[in-house]
Order: C-alpha cells, then structure tokens, then sequence
C-alpha cells in the first residue's frame, strides 16, 4: 500500500513554492517553483543551473554518498 502524497506550500519573497512528502522525512521541493522567482521561463533557468560545474559536482557527491551502485568512472564524463 503506498503512501499518500501530501503538498503543501511554502511562501518565500513572493513566490508560492511547493513541496511534496509522503512522511514528512523526504521531502521534495520544486524546483520549478523556486525557478520561477528568477524568470517566467523556468525551464530555461533550470536548464542553465544543471549544466553548471558546481551543480555537476555536486550531484556527482550527493550520489556517491546516497547510491551505493554509483559508478565514479560513469560519471567522469559529466
């Protein structure tokens, strides 16, 4: 049986930001929504954040920390 997903929303400098949790340990918060706060075309700054050297490296150590199955070499062509 799965859990029911609950949304709730958060306001932060004039922009309603929504996150999403089934327990209120794992939270997931959009990041379209907190995109939206710097443009109209959030998909576009998004795009724009995912390609940066520190966005790379960080999801690179966010995974080597949380997937046991992430392979380092795989990555290196990020």
């Amino acid at each position: 049986m799965s859990k029911k997903l609950i949304r709730e929303t958060i306001h932060a400098k004039g922009v309603d930001i929504t996150i999403y949790t089934e327990d209120f340990q794992n939270e997931f918060i959009s990041l379209t929504d907190i995109a939206r706060y710097k443009s109209d075309e959030p998909k576009d700054v998004i795009k724009n954040w995912m390609r940066s050297k520190d966005t790379i490296e960080f999801l690179g150590l966010w995974e080597q920390l949380h997937n046991d199955r992430f392979k380092g070499v795989e990555f290196d062509s990020f």
